[in-house]
């Protein structure tokens, strides 16, 4: 997706909130949107997801679906939860049968499954949230964007949301998001955006972010013989290969919401990597530099054994005379 001179303003007299912004988003990118309040930041959303066409300038270049969760759900809506998805699923070319266990399984993925009959208007705000975050991944969009869309969701969905949208980035996706929270993500967004001054500038030399942390996932892999790994693996995962026999498994500790997405990455790889071991484990300890690279635990030296006393030669046995 291109943007040329895009400006936007609302009403024919008011202020430009952006003007001049020149744009490339590629596809298989994530994109975090950064800046102040009243910076412009949900005003780029609107006009990158086609929710608001801009007053000056063009977009061109769109891919195939776009889905959008804004700032606020319209929650009073009458339709249940399950009518309100597969009518979404509808607009997006789905048929019904197909929208209708799409919605049954993001439903299911968020927690929210015992809420499918449930009128919209009736449903808490944290189950709102988690229909409005469904009906954006229910036709696997070319274009998601997200506007403070895990606001409101309880840790267990806001782990499924990022685990999500790595999903769809692997699939190669264009994903954009604004959260407030600045570990969202951290280190896996391709590109940074900021607004401000009625702009839109790159982050050209970002902080590097502090090191996920939370659960991982350790997978050991096995590649073909000479295979490198999958360029791009969600989560930026730092491999140790271990030492032994060509070729040897390779240990990749990722954050848990990245996991499933690194595992079809190397199942579906060029070919194919073989999985030998997937296990839970702590947060990776990080070197100083912040890096990403894990600290591997300093080798206890063993002191020298002392050398085994001789043994005492044993005087011949005589046996007794017949």
């Amino acid at each position: 997706m291109d943007l040329r001179g895009v400006g936007h303003r609302y009403g024919l007299r008011g202020a430009w909130v952006l003007r001049g912004v020149d744009l490339t988003l590629p596809a298989r990118t994530l994109v975090r949107v950064e800046g102040g309040n009243g910076a412009g930041k949900s005003t780029l959303l609107r006009l990158l997801a086609g929710i608001d066409a801009p007053a000056e300038g063009r977009i061109t270049g769109r891919r195939g679906r776009t889905a959008y969760v804004p700032e606020r759900f319209p929650a009073a809506l009458p339709l249940t939860a399950t009518g309100y998805l597969v009518h979404l699923g509808r607009i997006h070319g789905l048929r019904s049968a197909e929208a209708k266990l799409r919605a049954g399984e993001w439903l299911t993925r968020f927690g929210a499954a015992d809420h499918a009959r449930t009128p919209l208007a009736e449903l808490s705000k944290g189950t709102s949230q988690k229909v409005a975050v469904a009906q954006a991944l229910l036709a696997a969009p070319d274009l998601l964007v997200l506007d403070e869309a895990w606001t409101g969701l309880d840790a267990a969905a806001r782990a499924e949301l990022d685990r999500a949208v790595a999903e769809r980035v692997l699939a190669g996706a264009t994903v954009v998001f604004v959260d407030h929270d600045p570990r969202r993500l951290a280190g896996a967004a391709d590109l940074i955006l900021r607004t401000g001054g009625g702009g839109v500038h790159r982050v050209t030399a970002p902080v590097p972010p502090r090191p996920a942390t939370g659960p991982h996932v350790l997978i050991e892999a096995v590649g073909p013989p000479g295979a490198p790994l999958p360029e791009d693996l969600p989560g930026d995962p730092a491999p140790d290969r271990r030492t032994g026999a060509v070729p040897g498994p390779v240990r990749l500790t990722v954050p848990a919401p990245y996991s499933d997405a690194v595992l079809a990455a190397l199942l579906t790889a060029r070919p194919p990597w073989h999985i030998r071991q997937v296990a839970p484990v702590e947060a990776p300890a990080y070197g100083p530099a912040g890096n990403g690279v894990p600290v591997q635990a300093p080798v206890q030296a063993r002191a020298p054994e002392a050398p085994e006393a001789p043994e005492t030669p044993r005087a011949p046995e005589v046996s007794e005379a017949p």
